[in-house]
């Protein structure tokens, strides 16, 4: 008699995905543009691209620049703004039955509260991921997400506003994640997601100028898997909150790391741009380890790190 498959479900702690395997913002559209190449009603869920309260057109280019083991992006949170992804997008992600995560950045407390407010009225989203990476325009443009009492307000804004899933994004560019984790905590959040991006810069050196056009830029990619491992390692050991991996993930073992060291979850990013099947092939990997090492769930996984 063939052994029973193992069980992916995934609780994050009030929403509960078929499988671990999400999509990160900013690198999968609004799902339907990999209906093509991918069955989306196999993945945990769909995060999508960043929505701010009105269209933005985003950074001049040049934009992307490839970097070794890795990309840099100053895309320039590109989107068609919140009113349009309810009326346009949202029809086609409804049809698929699996959560759809909205992103949602702002300048001000204010703008993430307001943004908070219209995805709480759209049928068929299941929470909303918040990026606080973004600068703070009445702070002099420092980013939210490296000031822990920022970060706070914003959290405590949009959970205000919304019963949905609140999930915050957390940025890598800190001394010490942590602080950051413990605020979103006591503001509200439901979970935590990291990392976001690694500022850096590239530079022609026939030209010498820089070759993002916004001069600095985001690195994505299997450049930054080591940093995102030791931060999600960091934020699981501070806050009790359900944690989800990001950064680097491009195979099935790289997932299984992240799971390994307590995430419960992870979102692949960079590696949809090189593979559009990476999602389903991250999922099949982990299904494929479970089942040749006889682990009933993928739940027993999660935090299952050896440090003696």
């Amino acid at each position: 008699m063939p052994a029973a498959a193992p069980d992916l479900t995934t609780d994050l702690g009030g929403l509960v995905l078929q499988n671990p395997v999400m999509t990160a913002s900013g690198t999968f559209g609004y799902g339907e543009e990999f209906a093509p190449y991918v069955d989306l009603k196999r993945l945990g869920a769909i995060v999508v691209k960043g929505l701010a309260l009105r269209p933005v057109e985003g950074n001049p280019p040049p934009r992307i620049v490839e970097t070794p083991c890795g990309m840099l992006n100053a895309i320039g949170l590109e989107n068609v703004g919140i009113e349009a992804f309810a009326s346009r997008k949202m029809p086609f992600l409804r049809r698929l039955g699996i959560p759809v995560i909205a992103n949602i950045y702002g300048t001000s407390v204010d703008e993430y509260a307001e943004l908070a407010a219209a995805v709480e009225a759209i049928e068929g989203v299941a929470g909303v991921e918040v990026n606080i990476s973004c600068p703070n325009v009445k702070a002099g443009g420092v980013a939210f997400g490296v000031d822990p009492v920022a970060a706070g307000r914003v959290v405590a804004a949009v959970r205000r506003n919304t019963r949905k899933f609140v999930i915050c994004k957390l940025s890598p560019n800190v001394t010490d994640i942590t602080v950051i984790a413990r605020s979103a905590e006591q503001a509200g959040a439901d979970a935590l997601s990291l990392i976001n991006t690694i500022t850096g810069m590239a530079v022609d050196v026939e030209t010498r100028r820089p070759l993002l056009a916004n001069v600095t830029g985001g690195l994505s990619g299997p450049a930054i898997k080591p940093v995102a491992l030791r931060m999600v390692w960091q934020v699981c050991r501070a806050v009790r909150l359900p944690v989800i991996g990001i950064g680097g993930i491009r195979t099935a073992h790289d997932a299984l790391e992240f799971l390994i060291v307590g995430a419960r979850a992870v979102q692949v990013g960079t590696a949809s741009f090189l593979n559009p099947a990476a999602t389903v092939e991250v999922l099949e990997g982990i299904r494929s380890y479970l089942e040749e090492r006889g682990i009933a769930c993928v739940s027993r996984l999660v935090g299952s790190l050896e440090l003696a």
